[in-house]
């Protein structure tokens, strides 16, 4: 079968496909572009199933890089710009990465990968004579090894196919609907699921991309106030600094899908009362609450509860339910099945707490480790996703705890057995136990509960200096109190619980 983006071509070659900026692209030039980025990896050596890491920020160049991949065979492995090199380096070699690509603004001396590394520049984006040899493609494929956060200590790689991408888009237009002129502004990074997501969504529906670099309050501001964005991605942080930052949504704005960690209530709330202006200020009238050319009324968040290993979303509220029932995040998408179970595997009923399972075509093939040959046995998968929830009589979704132990801070996953195992090989330190406090802006914020060798021998300024030069920024305790002791269970284990309980009062104003 045809890539996506040849078929995309072939089916609609003048509509925008690409907004960065003030520069776009419909997508019968995307195509040219990526023709040429093929051309040179093909060039270079890159062979069909090898495994090629992609260190760059969000830009053209790394949409080119995503299709480009695909067409070749290639499997893309992203990698996040945040993290140590020792961090990195650890990724590479757990995958066995033939190929390093990457940016001047990104790479780093110490990171090593068989010598090929490919400096990604503006030469990848000037027209070419490159002859195109196009490989099998099929919608079982492996596309991508994407990087997600576990308990356990270490990151895992989610094996993720073209079918599972597929599933979720089509799960997802069938929730929330598409409209030929939708743009989506996304400010995720395209090394988390959920950016990439919004790549292959939108090629598969024939929509626009708003691209950012990140997410920057003025940039992103500027953008819902100047171009017809109908849908944005955010996570509860972003969405708390919008809020702060502005008096209305543009009319044009018929979404905003938010996931990437738990909403509280009082923050959809908000963010749906807040009114919707035409592009010339005025405001909508009572009797026409719509936003032209969306036909869907206020209110516009989805919420939305999701994981990589479900290729990003599991559940999604539509507005208008979210309203009602704020916090929860509704039905599983279509093709996709959510049941509640307690430690035994055996199904809970309605309004009773057990873990979330999830099954269906977006999960992924497996965790790389576990499955490095890639041989998944059936179309229909299934996850224990470890995350605590019910369903209602609605046979709605609610998430009360992502993964009992992970952290969530400002959308990224912070795992404390890695935290603990850093500041552990200090000297200075006997035991630590890391948790997740409240946060007003990033939703969690990362807690070290310590125990020194002496009263005396650490500082918080001598561990926070120790975490940041081996562990990326999120991931650094932002709270370290000192204690004699860990609290215990009666069976002898670290009292979490009682941890936390403990630095939240130590985190209050």
């Amino acid at each position: 079968m045809q890539d996506w983006l040849t078929a995309r071509v072939n089916a609609s070659p003048d509509a925008l496909a690409l907004i960065i900026g003030e520069e776009r692209w419909t997508y019968g030039e995307l195509d040219r572009l990526v023709n040429g980025v093929y051309g040179r990896l093909q060039q270079t050596g890159v062979q069909p199933g090898d495994y090629v890491a992609v260190l760059l920020s969000n830009n053209l160049a790394y949409v080119c890089l995503i299709h480009a991949l695909a067409r070749l065979g290639a499997v893309f492995v992203p990698l996040n710009t945040r993290l140590t090199p020792a961090e990195l380096q650890w990724q590479l070699e757990h995958v066995g990465c033939q190929w390093l690509l990457y940016s001047e603004d990104t790479a780093d001396e110490w990171l090593t990968v068989n010598d090929q590394w490919l400096l990604v520049n503006d030469d990848w984006l000037k027209p070419n004579a490159f002859t195109i040899h196009h490989s099998p493609f099929t919608i079982h494929n492996l596309q991508a090894i994407v990087f997600t956060s576990g308990t356990s200590g270490r990151p895992k790689g989610v094996m993720l196919t073209f079918a599972n991408h597929f599933y979720s888009a089509m799960g997802s237009a069938y929730r929330l609907g598409t409209l030929p002129d939708d743009l989506w502004l996304s400010c995720l990074p395209l090394y988390h699921v959920g950016g990439l997501a919004v790549i292959f969504r939108s090629c598969l529906y024939g929509t626009a991309v708003d691209l950012h670099p990140r997410f920057n309050l003025e940039e992103v501001n500027r953008s819902l106030d100047s171009k017809p964005i109908t849908l944005i991605s955010v996570v509860p942080t972003m969405l708390r600094r919008l809020l702060k930052s502005r008096e209305h949504w543009p009319a044009s704005l018929r979404l905003i899908l938010l996931g990437g960690a738990a909403a509280p209530a009082e923050l959809i709330r908000e963010a749906n009362a807040l009114p919707r202006l035409p592009v010339n200020g005025n405001r909508l009238s009572e009797s026409d609450d719509r936003s032209p050319g969306t036909g869907h009324r206020s209110p516009i968040v989805a919420s939305t509860y999701g994981l990589t290993e479900a290729a990003s979303q599991v559940a999604t509220m539509r507005p208008e339910d979210a309203a009602r029932k704020p916090g929860c995040v509704g039905k599983p998408l279509l093709f996709t099945q959510v049941k509640i179970v307690d430690e035994e595997g055996r199904e809970r009923p309605s309004g009773e707490y057990g873990e979330i399972v999830v099954t269906g075509p977006t999960v992924m093939a497996g965790y790389f480790a576990q499955n490095p040959d890639f041989s998944k046995k059936s179309e229909f998968s299934t996850i224990h996703t470890g995350d605590i929830g019910y369903l209602d009589e609605d046979g709605d979704l609610w998430v009360v705890q992502r993964r009992t132990d992970l952290i969530v801070t400002g959308g990224e996953n912070v795992y404390p057995a890695e935290v603990e195992a850093v500041l552990r090989e200090h000297t200075a330190v006997t035991a630590a136990c890391v948790v997740g406090v409240d946060d007003p802006e990033w939703g969690q914020k990362v807690a070290a509960l310590i125990v020194p060798q002496t009263p005396d021998a650490a500082t918080t300024e001598t561990l926070t200096e120790w975490c940041r030069e081996r562990l990326a920024g999120y991931k650094i305790p932002r709270l370290i109190h000192f204690t004699d002791h860990l609290p215990q269970t009666a069976s002898g284990k670290i009292a979490r619980r009682t941890v936390k309980e403990q630095l939240q009062q130590w985190n209050q104003p």
